[in-house]
């Protein structure tokens, strides 16, 4: 049920395709353990107009947002493997982050819940 949105430049989708950087975060997650299987859902917003630091400067920005009831440290140690991911695909890209959000389980809901 984790929600994995990828912000980035539009240079990044030219670099690699969105397939290819999709597929590395889907990866990344799913190896952590800290899932079910088929369950990660991961999107990709390439921005043509932006400005990061006053600059045209490249950029990746994952929203991580997933179910509670993770530990900080899974949540850190999730943090640092996608960034290292993105970080081995695109070494050049100068700013390369992450942020997690918890969803509260009582103010979930989705449609097979109604």
């Amino acid at each position: 049920m984790p929600h994995f949105i990828i912000d980035c430049s539009k240079h990044i989708i030219e670099l690699k395709t969105p397939d290819e950087i999709i597929q590395k975060v889907y990866d990344t997650a799913e190896d952590s353990a800290l899932f079910e299987k088929g369950d990660i859902k991961v999107r990709i917003n390439p921005f043509e107009y932006y400005n990061v630091g006053n600059s045209k400067d490249d950029f990746i920005h994952v929203f991580a947002n997933m179910m509670e009831g993770r530990s900080i440290s899974q949540k850190k140690d999730l943090s640092e493997k996608i960034v290292a991911a993105l970080k081995s695909m695109f070494p050049a890209v100068p700013i390369i982050s992450i942020n997690i959000r918890d969803f509260e389980k009582a103010t979930y809901c989705n449609k097979s819940m109604v």
